[in-house]
């Protein structure tokens, strides 16, 4: 499912105080975008505990339960974790990877908060979550009944709520770092091959693995061996090669900043022309962040930005004329703002036109 608009985690959370607890909510999002912790959260707020039920590993005996005789009739008696004399948070994970039959349990606890005869304690939510069927997980086809009984929701990952967390869970600061520096790198939509690929919960993994080593700790290091394994392991191979370039001049995590201040040039020495690259994409990534899509937008530092970014795109030519090129070139529908792109073409025509 595509819907037409998407909700960050804050503006999720927000939704989800409002609306779940009289209605369920299902939410759609690629995998390591924060679905489960978001619900977490969210039963951690209302002062509830949380119940989740994977629906990939589920059969319609977990949720219904087995009848018992009890004098001339019987009854279903439903599992002992659903079954609480206390309200909470019915967490269903993959909802959309059930089997039909497994569906088909849910759809009175869903609509009526109920399984058999037994009814869920007063206050008690309900909220479901899937992948999308473009992320290549294990995805079935819900029944229009089933989605008719839910009201749905799109998560999309947002790195500067991602980073307010991570400051506040005491991520390794390598990752911090380079997340501020290219925000765009948090997310990438899974890919066709298997492969892996940059997530927020792969951040966190790398995270991780970062602190499991004492990298950067106390003057501790690892072999670029070691880090290589550890960044190709979690994230997109694209990403990974540029976290490792990043890595070698931690020490200049300011180094793009320093050069649109006018205080520092490209590095234009060929044993740094990794750094050269990473630099030129944090380059890019900034333009299409901080540089509004309506010029009239403007404001002071945009301004200023705009101004630095017209010479700064005049010296990275004289350096490497393919990555000037790459700095203004539309790559995975990402495009300037078409203002700045006249300006550039009108000083700069041969960069644009080649």
């Amino acid at each position: 499912m595509n819907l037409p608009f998407t909700l960050t985690q804050t503006e999720l959370f927000e939704l989800l105080l409002n609306l779940a607890p009289t209605r369920p909510v299902f939410i759609w999002g690629a995998p390591g975008i924060g679905k489960s912790a978001l619900v977490q959260k969210f039963a951690d707020e209302v002062g509830m505990p949380c119940v989740s039920l994977l629906g990939s590993q589920l059969a319609p005996e977990d949720i219904i339960g087995i009848p018992q005789i009890r004098g001339n009739t019987s009854e279903f008696l439903p599992p002992k974790m659903i079954a609480r004399t206390e309200p909470y948070v019915l967490f269903l994970d993959e909802l959309n990877a059930c089997s039909q039959e497994v569906q088909k349990a849910f759809y009175s606890l869903i609509h009526e908060r109920r399984v058999g005869e037994y009814h869920l304690p007063e206050g008690s939510v309900v909220i479901g979550a899937g992948n999308r069927t473009q992320d290549g997980a294990i995805v079935k086809t819900m029944s229009s009944a089933l989605i008719n009984r839910m009201f749905h929701v799109q998560l999309v990952a947002n790195a500067r709520e991602w980073l307010n967390w991570a400051y506040e869970n005491e991520l390794h600061p390598w990752v911090i770092d380079y997340i501020t520096q290219r925000p765009d790198h948090l997310f990438s939509e899974p890919p066709k091959t298997e492969e892996p690929y940059s997530t927020p919960r792969s951040w966190h993994m790398l995270s991780d693995a970062l602190k499991e080593y004492h990298v950067g700790e106390d003057g501790q290091d690892v072999s670029i061996a070691t880090l290589r394994v550890l960044a190709y392991g979690c994230l997109t191979p694209g990403h990974a090669g540029m976290f490792l370039a990043f890595t070698k001049n931690a020490g200049n995590k300011h180094l793009l900043n320093e050069i649109i201040k006018g205080d520092k040039n490209w590095p234009a020495s060929p044993e740094d022309r990794d750094v050269l690259y990473f630099v030129a994409q944090s380059f890019r990534a900034r333009l299409l962040h901080d540089l509004p899509r309506e010029k009239q937008k403007l404001n002071q530092e945009a301004q200023y930005l705009t101004h630095r970014a017209k010479a700064m795109l005049k010296q990275l030519a004289q350096i490497n004329y393919e990555l000037a090129q790459m700095v203004v070139s539309a790559d995975e529908g990402k495009t300037l703002p078409e203002w700045f792109m006249i300006e550039i073409v009108r000083d700069m025509p041969r960069l644009v036109t080649d």
